[in-house]
């Protein structure tokens, strides 16, 4: 690896990171159609949605999905399909997208949200980075926060009203990290509890493609 500078990106700020991951987002050839689609995955409670809205204004606004819009309770992982047709297909073909919105309390789908065409777009969630979801990624991004601690925190976060909700979604998300990791994948790491960019994954690519050989259908 040799020896890093000042310049390097272990020794900026954390503002300065976040601006330098921003940028060399943007140099990435785009991945679905015109724009370069980034993932932020990892455990539930892991912090990806504030990092996802961090790395969002250093971009200048990059539209965010949300996959908690898409999952439902019966159906915590089997949003693949919505996503593709709601949001990445459009999204391939230079149009803008919209997608129906779970409401977690209503138990169904009610209301939509916009996905403007955009030079970056962030899908955040659990499963972001899955196997389905990688051939229209440039870029995934992991969270690194082991999973009992990051329950512990969305525990504390969600308080005793949604206890039997996690217990539930533990067991879900295990069965699904198992069978599909990302973890492998990702080209830049988080630290889930500082927020900090792992300087080695500024500026290198994955070791392993992101595409793993899947076709686009």
């Amino acid at each position: 690896m040799g020896t890093r500078t000042a310049d390097a990106p272990d020794a900026l700020d954390p503002r300065a990171e976040l601006d330098a991951l921003a940028a060399e987002l943007r140099a990435l050839p785009p991945s679905c159609g015109p724009v370069r689609l980034v993932a932020v995955d990892g455990h539930a409670g892991s912090g990806k949605t504030t990092f996802a809205g961090r790395l969002s204004a250093a971009l200048g606004g990059a539209p965010v999905v949300h996959l908690d819009d898409l999952a439902t309770h019966a159906e915590p992982f089997e949003w693949c399909g919505r996503l593709r047709a709601q949001v990445l297909e459009p999204l391939a073909v230079g149009r803008g997208a919209r997608y129906a919105v779970y409401d977690w309390t209503l138990r169904r789908f009610a209301g939509t949200a916009a996905v403007p065409l955009a030079p970056v777009v962030l899908v955040e969630g659990v499963g972001a980075g899955r196997r389905a979801v990688r051939p229209w990624l440039s870029r995934l991004v992991w969270m690194e926060l082991d999973a009992a601690t990051a329950r512990r925190r969305g525990e504390q976060r969600d308080g005793p009203r949604l206890a039997e909700f996690w217990a539930g979604w533990a067991v879900a998300e295990s069965a699904h990290f198992a069978a599909d990791p990302s973890r492998p994948y990702a080209a830049t790491v988080v630290d889930g509890v500082t927020g900090r960019i792992a300087p080695s994954t500024v500026g290198e690519p994955s070791t392993i493609p992101l595409t793993c050989g899947v076709a686009r259908k």
